[in-house]
């Protein structure tokens, strides 16, 4: 490691400032920023942490009905105090991990860092979440644009995450052992105007919507209505841990599962 300064705001606009400064970077939990810096691959001048900012932690309801989570809140924190309005969302944080990533890793440090085998990028594709900056609301739909790639801008903060609560929901995952990363991950969820499915882990282009089993879905919520589909394997990550058409493969089959389970 190397020196750097360590800032430890306590408002929003105060962790806006500082990060205003030249070479300063967000700090959420830490799980991706501090082995990267470890690495020398990223040497920021300033960390600002983000966890000592009240009005950023936590899990409440509001009035649209809406599970809406602070951009700092641990996935634990997720994983129990959504239990009893999201379930499908609560399991997902509840697998995320160990339980050292769970209680240290936050769900604004995950969406804004957007690792393509990430397990909270396809919970909030595949609810239509709403991500709240310190300046604005981006729909899911809009916020992410490729592997590790978002619409945040330079010292934009997620500060709070609203998700709409489905009629039926589940998230599948294929777990890759030495990482718990998901090699393929599946969220799956009914609403009243359609189905979303949304699946982390197995494209290059990062996490994605499968229109096509949306489309199926959205006419028969069955397993059987995506067993005769094929998810394009011309995008899919090829590597050590699978081939593109292992991963296509799996898309199908986590996506079944996940309908089966919902």
């Amino acid at each position: 490691m190397y020196n750097f300064e360590f800032a430890k705001p306590k408002t929003i606009d105060e962790a806006v400032a500082a990060l205003a400064g030249e070479e300063a970077q967000a700090l959420g939990g830490g799980q991706t920023l501090l082995p990267t810096m470890k690495q020398r691959l990223a040497a920021p001048a300033t960390l600002v942490s983000l966890n000592s900012i009240p009005e950023m932690i936590g899990v409440c309801v509001n009035d649209a009905g809406e599970v809406c989570i602070g951009g700092a809140t641990p996935h634990a924190v997720v994983a129990r105090e959504a239990a009893a309005h999201y379930p499908a969302l609560a399991a997902l944080a509840g697998h995320i991990g160990d339980p050292a990533v769970r209680n240290r890793g936050t769900i604004g440090g995950s969406l804004a860092n957007n690792d393509p085998s990430a397990c909270y990028p396809a919970a909030a594709l595949g609810s239509g979440a709403v991500i709240k900056t310190n300046t604005r609301d981006i729909a899911a739909d809009d916020y992410f644009l490729g592997m590790f790639e978002t619409a945040l801008e330079p010292g934009e903060i997620i500060t709070e995450v609203r998700f709409p609560v489905p009629q039926r929901a589940n998230y599948q995952k294929f777990v890759q052992p030495a990482s718990r990363f998901a090699l393929v991950g599946v969220f799956v969820a009914k609403y009243a105007g359609g189905v979303r499915v949304a699946v982390t882990g197995a494209s290059s282009d990062g996490v994605f919507r499968w229109a096509e089993a949306e489309a199926a879905l959205s006419a028969d919520f069955s397993k059987a209505a995506v067993e005769a589909l094929s998810p394009p394997e011309g995008t899919m990550i090829s590597d050590l841990h699978g081939t593109d058409a292992y991963r296509a493969h799996l898309v199908k089959v986590m996506t079944g599962r996940a309908v089966a389970a919902a």
